[in-house]
């Protein structure tokens, strides 16, 4: 997959594309009809599938108090668009300049220069450019000019009200702010998933037998809510261990910790694992969090959290 970080770069040979646009974030179950949609049309016209998306956010940028917390950060969605079949995918670097240019300049950068479009698939209510000015009308007109067609797809709304599910990233990230994320695996197509480094903590959990490895995310990926969950942890070299990790402030300890943190114990496992990038995936929530009158306490609570990870797991 060809991954194009600069805009005033070309796709290799200038090979036309179907192209469709949007965040894809999370790249979840009706992201992936819409590539279905759009591998079709390259198919049918022997181009290439390409996908323009955007870094960062765009609202990070416009509203930052309205920016939604990501399902996946940008290095994880080019692993899900490669997965997926995507042969192009070019990341708009979203910022002051993007933010105030015309429709047309969008249309001749991206689509027309960059990625020789054909036919262009979007959502019924895309909306582009500076203060979302064109809408799909507009994009059809440019495209009639410059020489490519556009293919609106029906609403996530109007599938719900023909008795389909509704597959949105807004709907995955309440079911995950509630902790549900069996649910939000379905409609991902997979477990929710967190990156990030481990990081020195406080180590109390080795003075009472549970040892953590305290994952940094990045504060602006969405976390489930605070709580024990059973989890699969997945180290550089490919290998997957058993993890009860509780995200949460810590009350027994803390009156008003103003972040909650990902502290993972991998099950049966023994090692340093100081530095590393970790990938922890959620399988399972087992309780909310909880305040404890004192170690004892809370060695025994997560002796049954271990287990029950474990047993959980072990299915």
């Amino acid at each position: 997959m060809e991954v194009i970080r600069d805009t005033a770069a070309r796709a290799a040979d200038g090979r036309p594309h179907a192209v469709t646009i949007g965040m894809f974030d999370g790249l979840h179950h009706g992201h992936r009809a819409v590539l279905g949609h759009t591998r079709a049309a390259a198919d049918a016209a022997s181009v290439g599938l390409a996908v323009v998306t955007f870094d960062p956010h765009p609202l990070e940028l416009v509203r930052p108090d309205a920016a939604p917390r990501l399902l996946c950060g940008l290095e994880q969605k080019l692993e899900l668009f490669d997965a997926a079949g995507v042969d192009t995918v070019m990341v708009v670097r979203f910022d002051d300049a993007r933010r105030d240019e015309t429709p047309a300049a969008f249309v001749d950068d991206v689509l027309v220069a960059g990625l020789a479009a054909t036919t262009v698939v979007v959502g019924a209510d895309f909306r582009f450019a500076r203060n979302r000015e064109g809408d799909v009308a507009t994009l059809a007109e440019l495209g009639a000019e410059r020489g490519f067609t556009v293919d609106p797809l029906p609403l996530v709304t109007d599938r719900a009200a023909e008795d389909m599910p509704v597959i949105s990233s807004t709907v995955i990230r309440r079911l995950l702010a509630d902790g549900l994320v069996v649910p939000a695996a379905e409609l991902l197509g997979r477990p929710h998933e967190i990156r990030g480094p481990v990081v020195q903590g406080d180590q109390r959990g080795r003075t009472i037998g549970f040892p953590t490895a305290n994952v940094a995310v990045d504060r602006r990926i969405a976390l489930p809510a605070d709580g024990v969950y059973a989890c699969w942890y997945e180290r550089p070299d490919g290998t997957v261990h058993r993890a009860a990790v509780n995200i949460g402030k810590r009350p027994t300890f803390y009156e008003n910790a103003e972040h909650s943190l990902v502290e993972a114990h991998l099950i049966d496992f023994e090692g340093d694992l100081y530095g590393e990038p970790a990938r922890v995936r959620f399988v399972e929530r087992l309780r909310g969090e909880q305040r404890f009158d004192g170690i004892e306490a809370i060695a025994a609570q997560l002796q049954r959290d271990v287990a029950r990870a474990a047993e959980i797991l072990a299915g």
